[in-house]
């Protein structure tokens, strides 16, 4: 209906809607820098389906992989090195592994006190696609996200299934908009 034209956004001016929008994504990230870290006693750098998923779609969607790194699944070790990729200049980090129930799966547990501000729409969101796909077993996934001050840290599941739908319908999409609003 011409609402959306480029050139209509700025005539609409009775359209309450149109002048927030704009400032809605005015802060946006184009090009984000991102941490990719493979939590697993199991695997190595060389063999990391679910890590070379998640690169590959955040570079495919124009985002810079800047790093990747493999931690075992110890809570102190999962935690420094989401802190050491945010110190050498992440904008975000995506860690996948850790988020089940078993009692080595401390991925979780080792984020969520450094985040600022739980992001949990996207736990909610990510298990919603995740019931489509596996039933009520979804709920066995602790998938979260939260800022850490003005950067953001998302945790996936291992498999490169969850890796995948978690990374292409969720945080490729709206990686830049959710940086540019914590950064405001």
């Amino acid at each position: 209906m011409g609402h959306h034209d480029d050139e209509g956004e700025t005539e609409h001016g009775s359209d309450d809607h149109s002048h927030e929008d704009h400032d809605h994504h005015a802060h946006d990230a184009d090009a984000v820098s991102v941490g990719v870290l493979t939590v697993s006693t199991s695997r190595t750098l060389d063999d990391d389906p679910a890590g070379d998923v998640i690169a590959a779609t955040l570079e495919d969607a124009g985002h810079e992989v800047a790093f990747r790194r493999l931690v075992d699944d110890d809570p102190a070790a999962i935690a420094d090195a989401v802190v050491d990729l945010l110190d050498d200049g992440a904008d975000a980090v995506v860690t996948t592994g850790g988020t089940g129930l078993t009692p080595d799966d401390v991925t979780v547990d080792a984020l969520t006190p450094l985040f600022d501000r739980p992001i949990p729409g996207f736990g909610e969101l990510f298990r919603w696609l995740s019931y489509e796909e596996v039933g009520p077993m979804a709920m066995a996934s602790r998938a979260t996200a939260g800022a850490v001050e003005d950067r953001l840290v998302f945790c996936l599941p291992g498999s490169e299934n969850a890796a995948r739908t978690g990374t292409e319908d969720l945080i490729a999409p709206a990686l830049g908009h959710l940086l540019g609003l914590v950064r405001r």
